[in-house]
């Protein structure tokens, strides 16, 4: 099994894209296009992180990054995937995540942030491809691409690093024009766990209204997704995640878990294949 800092070397390279904000319901505020570098000094135990950003009729602004540690907030996994924020949710502070995908020459980003108050605050969407490359673009995710049955395996970490692996079944149909219904299984066999939910389609998003804290899954350019809760509730446990289509039949979700008195317990990477349409 590959250590953490291997893992974060799946990501070196020069990677042209851009940095957009959303707000919570998708506009976009700014798109920045960039160049982020990630090279490996001394043997590649320390990496360099260069962040250019090029705005209209500016001088690049550029930020440099050294480090030879990770950080308690962040964890990766063998495909260079990873999620890093904040670990704790505290009164009247700012709180969020960033989640990260690789696949060959691509990778794909965003950040989800809450204001002091435990609103969602904006998104960031990040789209790179290595510089050099012609890797395309994927279409903006929609929902017809998410309807069908997705086979896929589930990796979950805690921050100790402790690892646990189960099957997963995930079938996404419509309900009328206006409603999408899904069924998520964990492990096979009698031991096997099932979740049914139902969501609302409101355009470019879809409004899950069961439980305590509404959750919305905004449907996001190059086959992306955001799913979190549109208002942190204290005192009840929730989840951030992010989800890519890098392939029409191949998607990868992120999902940071939070226990009831807001700390950081796991972070789970599902690679999903989809065996039916």
């Amino acid at each position: 099994m590959k250590s953490q800092w291997d893992c974060l070397l799946q990501n070196l390279g020069a990677w042209e894209g851009s940095f957009t904000r959303l707000s919570p319901q998708g506009s976009v505020i700014e798109d920045t296009p960039t160049l982020v570098t990630l090279e490996g000094l001394q043997q590649q135990q320390t990496i360099r992180q260069t962040i250019r950003r090029y705005y209209p009729h500016q001088v690049p602004q550029e930020t440099v990054l050294e480090y030879s540690t990770l950080g308690r907030g962040i964890l990766f996994f063998e495909t260079g995937a990873f999620s890093q924020g904040s670990i704790q949710l505290a009164p009247s502070t700012e709180f969020g995540a960033e989640f990260g995908f690789i696949e060959g020459d691509r990778r794909w980003r965003l950040v989800e942030l809450f204001d002091p108050q435990g609103n969602l605050k904006q998104f960031t969407l990040i789209r790179e491809r290595r510089a050099g490359s012609s890797a395309p673009e994927s279409p903006s995710l929609q929902v017809a691409d998410l309807v069908g049955t997705w086979q896929g395996e589930a990796v979950t970490l805690s921050p100790d690093w402790r690892s646990e692996t189960c099957r997963t079944t995930l079938q996404i149909t419509l309900a009328g024009d206006h409603h999408l219904e899904q069924q998520l299984t964990f492990g096979d066999g009698p031991g096997s766990r099932r979740i049914g939910s139902t969501a609302q389609i409101l355009g470019s998003s879809l409004r899950f209204e069961q439980g305590d804290q509404p959750v919305q899954v905004l449907l996001l350019p190059q086959g992306g997704s955001a799913t979190c809760p549109l208002r942190l509730q204290p005192g009840q446990p929730f989840f951030l995640e992010a989800g890519w289509l890098s392939q029409p039949d191949r998607r990868q979700r992120l999902i940071r878990q939070y226990d009831e008195k807001g700390g950081w317990v796991s972070l789970t990477l599902v690679t999903e294949q989809k065996t039916h349409f």
